[in-house]
């Protein structure tokens, strides 16, 4: 066959067969497994193929595939052989055993050629193909049969909190809502509906249930009537939740309320106790105490609690504001300075009392203060009282007044009548109707007259005395009872020039007022 070319073709032919040959080096390859993402590095081909990566560029390295598209390309900066679409098996190679993608790899400045293989190895990627026969009747049918299941109330409600505290205002308006309380039921219908009930308790031996009541549809509970701090601080409503099921299902829960307590109460004064009744408090301080003695204190407390409950004291008016200080916090009433005789006698302070709550509540008192000169008692002036007595002390007093008026002018008039008397039988019998000595002292009847205080358990009384039998047997006394407003009688020593109209003067001047005690007594009789 070789006399059909001339010899010059045969020759070129063999030459290129030889430079081909050359320019094969060899062959690669790699395995992969489909679907690999794009940008998954195949292999380097740069380094298994002993090329520089340097020079990929320069040489204009590039790839062809006989699957007319392109799957993977060279990345030159690294030598690396890359995916850059979706491979896919059976796309590919179908169902056959063995699936390879053949690749060239082209080089120029010298020209090089390399050849490499891809397998692409089967992953678990498609459902199962039934096999079948056409025109044959299918050996099944399929048929949809649907089933409903029926709910059974085995689900019990759950409330959304295993208990609940709630915090109300004292004084919160009857009626108002004061909380609300949810639960729910997993199961479905009538199984599912919820009905709420407050379970029957006691709160301070009293029914909850006249304190709340609950809507049985949504589980507000709402209050019956307001409430007082200062005589409920805290209970517990337990609430039950069940549904409609049958047999029903329940669960319980427990909401604690506590109550918040308002500035709703007045300080009350506790000491002096004459000021609890709403009279004045009269006090004594001798005239000579010195600056810082203690007066009196004034003691209040309040029904409230915390920064409602605290209290302090301010003098607010006073006779001489200059003398007497109040402290803030303790109420001890003190002299701010040495009393002096241009003091009055009578001392008038009123101290207000105030809480720390808001609103502030306040609260005042009045206290009289005595100076006293040594261990004597001053004569008041009936007309510096500030009390007004009641109704039924004053009608006492004015009934032992004119009691006592009464009995002084019986007494008098007596001892006229007897004195009459007894002149004028010593005028018609020419002696004296008594001893001389009795004669001389009634001259001076009144010369040892006295008048004398004295006490009777409960019952205190003046009686006035005279120095012999005469007047003796026509001694007088008054009694009043410590209820009525004026307690102190002045002790009048015996004096031998006194007038017995000037006794009774001095016993009016000197009616008792509401600040005799029984040490004061004590005192005058001593």
């Amino acid at each position: 066959m070789w006399t059909k070319f001339p010899a010059w073709q045969v020759f070129l032919w063999w030459h290129h067969f030889f430079l081909l040959w050359s320019t094969i080096e060899g062959q690669t390859r790699y395995s992969i497994p489909e679907e690999l993402k794009q940008g998954s590095v195949v292999g380097n081909l740069a380094k298994d193929l002993g090329l520089v990566v340097s020079e990929l560029y320069p040489r204009k390295l590039r790839i062809t595939s006989d699957a007319g598209k392109q799957y993977l390309s060279v990345d030159l900066g690294k030598g690396e052989l890359v995916v850059i679409d979706r491979i896919d098996r059976e796309e590919l190679c179908g169902q056959r055993p063995s699936c390879v993608l053949p690749l060239e790899l082209v080089i120029d400045n010298p020209l090089q050629l390399h050849r490499v293989e891809i397998e692409i190895q089967d992953t678990n990627d498609n459902s199962p193909i039934f096999f079948t026969k056409e025109k044959v009747p299918p050996l099944s049918r399929e048929k949809i049969i649907s089933v409903e299941l029926l709910d059974v109330n085995d689900n019990p409600p759950v409330f959304s909190q295993p208990s609940y505290t709630v915090y109300v205002k004292e004084n919160h308006a009857p009626g108002k809502i004061l909380f609300s309380i949810s639960a729910s039921d997993l199961d479905f219908g009538e199984n599912a509906k919820v009905s709420y009930s407050i379970l029957d308790s006691k709160v301070q031996d009293v029914s909850v249930s006249s304190y709340v009541y609950i809507n049985s549809d949504n589980g507000s509970i709402y209050s019956m009537h307001s409430f007082d701090y200062e005589k409920l601080k805290v209970f517990q409503i337990q609430v039950q939740a069940k549904d409609q099921g049958s047999p029903s299902l329940s669960s319980n829960t427990t909401v604690h309320v506590f109550i918040l307590d308002q500035n709703d109460n007045a300080p009350a004064v506790i000491y002096p106790s004459s000021a609890v009744l709403g009279s004045l408090s009269h006090q004594r301080m001798p005239r000579s105490a010195k600056v810082g003695h203690l007066v009196t204190k004034v003691t209040a407390v309040d029904a409230d609690s915390g920064h409602n409950a605290w209290i302090s004291y301010k003098l607010a008016e006073a006779t001489d504001a200059s003398l007497f200080t109040v402290n803030l916090y303790t109420g001890e009433v003190r002299t701010k300075r040495a009393a002096s005789e241009q003091d009055d006698s009578s001392q008038r302070l009123l101290i207000e009392i105030k809480d720390d709550g808001e609103p502030m509540q306040s609260a005042t008192v009045t206290v009289s203060i005595l100076l006293e000169d040594g261990l004597h008692e001053p004569i008041l002036d009936l007309r510096q009282k500030t009390a007004e007595p009641s109704r039924k002390t004053g009608r006492i007093t004015v009934y032992l007044i004119l009691s006592l008026a009464s009995v002084s002018v019986l007494s008098l008039v007596t001892f006229l009548i007897l004195a009459v008397k007894c002149m004028r039988n010593s005028s018609s019998s020419g002696s004296c109707c008594m001893r001389r000595s009795d004669c001389d002292n009634y001259k001076n009847p009144n010369r040892n007259m006295q008048i004398q205080l004295n006490t009777d358990g409960p019952i205190k009384y003046v009686e006035v005395l005279g120095g012999d039998m005469m007047s003796q047997s026509q001694s007088f006394r008054s009694c009043m009872s410590p209820m009525s407003e004026y307690s102190d009688f002045t002790l009048i020593k015996p004096s031998s020039t006194t007038d017995f109209t000037e006794v009774i003067s001095v016993l009016d001047a000197s009616l008792p007022d509401s600040t005799w005690t029984f040490e004061s007594q004590q005192v005058s009789k001593t």
